[in-house]
């Protein structure tokens, strides 16, 4: 029986060559937009697999209120800025993002009895996962 541990510390998430930090609990959730391909059924029966060929992936990013991060990407995201963003796990080995992303827009505000943690929402422009 294996038995292995994972630690969330050992995540690291750059943005535009820096480590973003503060995150919050959700921490991040990376996917790809699209599936690999698309079966195609003709009406005798064959199958076409149709490849898709669309690189974009959503890689979702939550930060406490009280990141140092924070503003940073609000101004980013206001500027329209293109970067890298990568997600790394050491102990998992495992690694996705990609060379080319933007945010999509502000996270939701929110502002009550507790300091909400906001999501930023990244598209990839030729997301990967290693």
């Amino acid at each position: 029986m294996a038995i292995t541990s994972y630690n969330a510390k050992d995540c690291a998430i750059t943005w535009d060559n820096t480590t973003i930090t503060g995150l919050g609990e959700d921490m991040v959730t990376g996917e790809k937009d699209e599936e690999f391909f698309e079966p195609a059924v003709g009406a005798q029966g064959d199958v076409v697999v149709n490849e898709k060929n669309d690189p974009l992936g959503t890689v979702t990013l939550t930060l406490q209120a009280t990141s140092p991060h924070y503003n940073r990407l609000i101004a980013d995201a206001k500027a329209g800025k293109i970067a890298p963003l990568w997600i790394k796990n050491k102990s998992l080995n495992r690694s996705f993002g990609g060379n080319s992303a933007r945010i999509k827009n502000y996270p939701e505000q929110e502002l009550s009895n507790e300091a909400s943690d906001g999501e930023f929402e990244f598209a990839v422009f030729d997301y990967t996962v290693q």
